[in-house]
């Protein structure tokens, strides 16, 4: 009966009503948002570290820019000055600029920071991957990683530094031997779980050299926990950075650094607090957004945690 129904309608027939596009069962999910946008629009966080982040990149960068004067020059006539519409910090017991020299001290930090990051990332991520992968080299590299972490980092750093000169190179050295250790125990870890896959397996049954293996198959797993671990290495370090400087074990009271000039406002906090204010604020808020991004990207890249739309 349908179908004689069909076939009397002029302008309905058995072929015209096959080819009609049929409407699918389940309809297809909307497209989620690409691009760049769409990745900060579903990693908030992100977002907020590393907007803060470039924000004080380009402090440190543009710092001659940004009103800023000579923030080694010296003006007694000038010292303790209150945070004013000519000082906006005030100024510091020498009478130099404290606007000036927190603006110039964020590139020491960075410095510092993106440096033991990058150094004890790759060199962490090298020692880690001949120990996880080579199993003879194992017990004798972890061991000292393992004597090494022993250590507090910072108590490491400051026994470092006594046996050389104050300089931002020698900091930059002695905070990247107090991290090592650790890197180098989280890469080893991956690469351990990494090994009993199938496709290493399937590699080394095949006759794969160790090295191509490590460089197709083993790195780039490495490199999602690698990335998210850099970045607290980066707020760590720029941390112990300002606590050597604090102390007097980092780099030259010359050098205008976030802990060099708090180091200098402590003996005035009482009367003066604005000097030891104003660059733990920068410190506090560079070390948050580095803290962020790498919360974000340890969000993002664990596919456990990751925000799926």
């Amino acid at each position: 009966m349908a179908s004689a129904t069909v076939l009397a309608r002029p302008e309905l027939t058995r072929e015209s009503v096959s080819a009609a596009p049929q409407m699918p069962d389940v309809l297809p999910p909307v497209k989620a948002r690409k691009g760049f946008i769409g990745f900060l629009r579903r990693n908030p966080t992100i977002a907020v570290g590393g907007g803060l982040l470039l924000i004080m990149l380009a402090i440190a960068v543009f710092a001659p820019l940004l009103w800023t004067v000579d923030p080694t020059a010296l003006a007694p006539a000038r010292r303790t000055r209150e945070p004013s519409a000519m000082y906006w910090f005030g100024t510091d017991m020498l009478g130099r600029d404290v606007y000036s020299r927190v603006l110039y001290g964020a590139r020491v930090s960075l410095l510092v920071g993106f440096s033991v990051a990058i150094l004890s990332s790759v060199i962490g991520l090298a020692i880690g991957m001949v120990s996880g992968f080579i199993r003879w080299a194992d017990s004798i590299v972890m061991r000292i990683m393992d004597g090494l972490m022993s250590i507090p980092p910072i108590l490491l750093a400051i026994a470092l530094m006594a046996l050389t000169r104050g300089s931002v190179q020698n900091v930059i050295i002695a905070i990247t031997i107090a991290e090592i250790p650790r890197v180098s125990r989280l890469v080893r870890g991956v690469v351990l779980s990494l090994r009993e896959q199938p496709y290493v397996d399937a590699a080394v049954a095949a006759g794969t050299r160790t090295p191509v293996i490590i460089w197709r198959h083993i790195l780039p797993n490495t490199l999602a926990p690698i990335t998210v671990q850099a970045t607290y290495i980066c707020a760590s370090a720029m941390i112990v950075e300002a606590i050597l400087s604090f102390i007097g074990a980092g780099t030259p009271p010359i050098i205008p650094s976030w802990g060099n000039i708090m180091a200098e406002g402590r003996a005035l906090w009482q009367v003066k607090p604005y000097i030891v204010f104003f660059p733990a604020i920068f410190l506090s808020i560079t070390v948050l957004a580095v803290n962020l991004l790498g919360d974000g990207l340890r969000d993002a890249l664990d596919p456990r945690m990751a925000k799926r739309l």
